[in-house]
């Protein structure tokens, strides 16, 4: 029987993991000569290529000295936490990345305890040797003290180190020497990383992440833990209600390379894809026909922020979209539920309107941009954070937030984080940048990106991760500007805009199609602002010399999705259509506007 080592990769987003897997692929000559490919193979969703990171961890084997390692890459982003806890569960170690400058960051803390916890083997790779400023023997420092800080054992305390460049193509155990291949750290894999244990027993196999074909349907994907699954073979599938189903396992396939490979068994420590059974969840298990024992059900940190999602009923309702219904949307979000153990959706007391929680606005906004792109039309309300109430007393999630930033602009950041109830707890030099760590309320951090991008004039480096839940701590201010809201219907002018200028910034194009109650800008007060942006300028036969001068409009402020989703008010919703985004009144009518704000306060 061949060899098998299971190793997750795991690092902070954009510290070069999808790129170190593409080096191991490519060292193990898994494509032909003349084969043409991209680079970052693995991140083959056009969300994660767009936005370079990993959302979907995703499975590939590669064959190395007569042993097969499936190597599974995982998410580097704390908001994509559900992916990372169950796919842990398939591995017998980890590969710990970490850029040789940046050092350990907020999200590999958090995957980090995740796989302390469940006892795997670690291996610290330290990439990017090769940039300028970088610090290789103090991250491996700073790296022993985050595994001591997290009650790792004295075994995994003992981890063996390797440096490298990933985008070079070599690694070895001393950073100052070179060498010609990435192969040294495959054997550091095959040396340090323990094989798959072996219990004895019937079947057991839990299912961790799914794949679906437009063939064969739904395909259950885990790691056999002890006995053998076998093609055609009579199994029971044990569910979340305690209930037992018996199915057949239609077809077997492995990982081989970047693809599957159909067998007729595969034995226990190996990872595989199952077909033909229908009705399962993530965390259910497969076992024996005869006395089933259920394996424990993957644990999930809970969300911590909400959303209210909607149907579109603005006036540009259906022109954009294909699923624009409530019913539309409803199997949309169900169907989410089934593989983003993260998620969770509640209808609410109006069958238009569900509840979405979620682990952060970036988890929540990847949903929304995946949605939009299949064709769904919808609306989301302002996110909300998950309050607890223990003994009496109201928790609220408090996160660590990290920030880098020039040392010039380091007090601004800090005056914008106090404001939302931040407390300072390191100021240390990181290089050229001052590094600042703070505890900071989840509502906090709801639009201070964007402040903290403005003060810094875009040079901050953000990351943050949830930390616990803890007492309120009082309010905290929201945006204090107001919005200009668009009085009527139809194309706004350059000569109307140019002429609204002095009243605030601008978020629409001249020629652009609105409708009334549609929120077109911010004002430079407090208070909310009706104008009428489609009058054009009255035209005479008469004509005087320097009354004819061009307009001049400063450009419209444009928003990403998540930017707009943490900038719009209470009583505000964004409209999310396949092609555009707009913020808007929840009422359109000024008299219901009106008439909701006197409730409000």
């Amino acid at each position: 029987m061949q060899s098998i080592r299971n190793i997750a990769i795991i690092a902070h987003v954009d510290h070069g993991k999808t790129t170190l897997v593409d080096k191991i692929i490519h060292a193990s000559k898994i494509f032909r000569e003349n084969q043409q490919f991209d680079d970052l193979i693995l991140d083959n969703n056009d969300l994660e290529r767009e936005r370079g990171i990993t959302i979907l961890s995703k499975n590939v084997s590669v064959r190395y000295k007569d042993h097969k390692i499936n190597i599974i890459d995982t998410p580097g982003h704390a908001d994509f936490g559900g992916e990372v806890e169950r796919v842990l569960k398939m591995a017998d170690g980890v590969i710990l990345l970490v850029d040789a400058f940046e050092g350990p960051m907020p999200q590999t803390r958090f995957v980090l305890g995740k796989a302390l916890d469940l006892g795997l083997t670690p291996i610290v790779v330290v990439n990017k040797v090769d940039k300028e400023n970088c610090r290789p023997d103090e991250v491996h420092e700073s790296v022993f003290d985050l595994m001591f800080n997290l009650d790792a054992t004295e075994e995994q305390l003992d981890f063996v180190t390797m440096y490298g460049s990933a985008k070079n193509n070599w690694m070895g155990p001393d950073w100052k020497t070179q060498t010609d291949s990435i192969l040294p750290l495959l054997d550091a894999i095959i040396e340090h990383i323990p094989e798959p244990k072996i219990e004895e027993g019937s079947l057991q196999m839990q299912i961790t992440s799914l794949d679906y074909s437009n063939f064969v349907g739904r395909i259950a994907i885990g790691r056999v833990k002890r006995g053998t699954i076998t093609e055609g073979a009579q199994i029971s599938l044990c569910k979340a209600d305690g209930s037992i189903k018996k199915v057949k396992v239609k077809e077997l396939h492995v990982f081989e390379g970047l693809g599957k490979h159909k067998v007729t068994e595969v034995n226990a420590g190996d990872i595989c894809a199952v077909t033909g059974i229908e009705d399962f969840e993530i965390g259910d298990t497969l076992a024996a026909l005869e006395n089933p024992e259920p394996l424990p059900r993957i644990s999930i940190d809970e969300p911590t922020m909400n959303m209210l999602f909607t149907i579109n009923n603005s006036p540009f309702f259906g022109k954009e979209g294909k699923f624009v219904t409530s019913r539309h949307l409803r199997d949309r979000l169900f169907k989410e539920m089934e593989k983003n153990l993260a998620l969770r959706v509640e209808p609410t007391d109006n069958e238009d309107k569900f509840l979405v929680y979620g682990r952060g606005i970036l988890h929540l906004s990847v949903l929304i941009e995946t949605m939009r792109r299949e064709g769904y039309e919808l609306q989301v309300g302002q996110p909300q954070v998950i309050f607890k109430e223990e003994d009496g007393q109201k928790l609220e999630p408090i996160e660590t937030l990290v920030v880098d930033v020039p040392e010039t602009t380091a007090g601004k950041v800090i005056e914008l984080a106090t404001q939302r109830k931040g407390e300072l707890l390191i100021m240390e030099p990181k290089g050229d940048l001052q590094h600042l760590e703070f505890r900071i309320p989840s509502r906090g951090l709801i639009g201070l990106r964007n402040n903290v991008l403005t003060a810094t004039q875009g040079e901050a480096i953000m990351n943050h991760r949830f930390s616990a839940y803890e007492p309120f701590k009082g309010a905290i201010p929201g945006r204090i500007n107001g919005s200009i809201i668009s009085m009527e219907g139809g194309q706004c002018t350059a000569y109307a805009i140019d002429k609204l200028q002095d009243r605030g910034v601008f978020f629409v194009d001249p020629g652009e199609e609105l409708y009334g109650g549609q929120v077109i800008g911010e004002h430079s007060r407090d208070n909310d602002i009706v104008v009428n942006v489609q009058k054009g300028k009255k035209l005479t036969n008469m004509r005087a010399s320097g009354s004819d001068d061009n307009t001049k409009i400063a450009p419209a402020k444009k928003f990403s999705l998540e930017e707009a989703m943490e900038y719009i008010q209470k009583d505000e919703y964004l409209e999310i259509t396949p092609k555009t985004i707009r913020m808007r009144k929840i009422y359109l009518d000024e008299n219901e506007r009106n008439r909701m704000a006197k409730q409000m306060s």
